[in-house]
């Protein structure tokens, strides 16, 4: 699942998006405006962290552009602005939350995980759709309710991304997408492929179908 992250302070950008890879996220970073906003208008994200006080202009007037133009994904807002006055207008000019530095990163993973369950309609602890339960937490995935299967990271990132989108057909460059950020090497395509028979093999033949030339599309019920 990739997420944009807007952070102008490099040291605290490059410290959270290796804690955000290491829980299974693909990161694309900008420290700009003007980069998020390239970013934005080519990329497809889960979700977006962003800061307020940027270089090149007010973190609220870009989150206001994008809910304007559209663009309906969770904003997690992080900022060192902790009056409630901040917090008010923040969350009425589009912010879905608000967390004020210096903040816990256990703290941001949970509202991260809590933002993301709102938005697919996932219960407290994780996914279930088709009769497949993924605990996000641990990065565990169940097909019974009783035993647990320990995923790979590359195995967690690609079933957690089909579990969030269900019923939808994804083609091998959108997954590829998903699993590695821009800077990263290109992946070879048929890495999909391998990890969607892996996946198959975990969870069932029927749960992932192929749509031959086209793609792949998790089936919820």
């Amino acid at each position: 699942m990739k997420l944009l992250l807007l952070e102008d302070d490099d040291l605290l950008a490059e410290s959270l998006a290796e804690t955000l890879e290491d829980n299974g996220y693909r990161i694309d970073s900008a420290t700009s405006i003007r980069e998020a906003e390239s970013l934005m208008a080519t990329e497809d994200y889960a979700l977006a962290i962003l800061d307020l006080g940027l270089p090149d202009g007010s973190g609220l007037d870009l989150l206001e552009r994008w809910r304007h133009q559209g663009h309906d994904l969770p904003v997690l807002v992080l900022t060192a602005r902790d009056t409630w006055e901040d917090k008010v207008v923040g969350l009425r000019r589009g912010a879905d939350d608000y967390l004020t530095k210096p903040f816990h990163e256990a703290e941001l993973l949970a509202r991260l995980h809590a933002l993301l369950r709102r938005r697919s309609g996932g219960g407290v602890h994780g996914l279930t759709l088709h009769g497949i339960r993924l605990d996000e937490d641990t990065q565990r995935v169940s097909t019974d309710g009783a035993t647990w299967q320990a995923l790979t990271a590359t195995e967690f990132r690609l079933l957690r991304y089909l579990m969030h989108h269900p019923d939808r057909l994804h083609s091998k460059s959108q997954l590829l997408d998903q699993l590695y950020a821009l800077e990263q090497d290109a992946a070879a395509p048929n890495l999909v492929e391998v990890y969607i028979g892996r996946l198959r093999r975990r969870l069932g033949k029927d749960v992932i179908q192929t749509r031959r030339g086209q793609g792949y599309i998790f089936v919820s019920h």
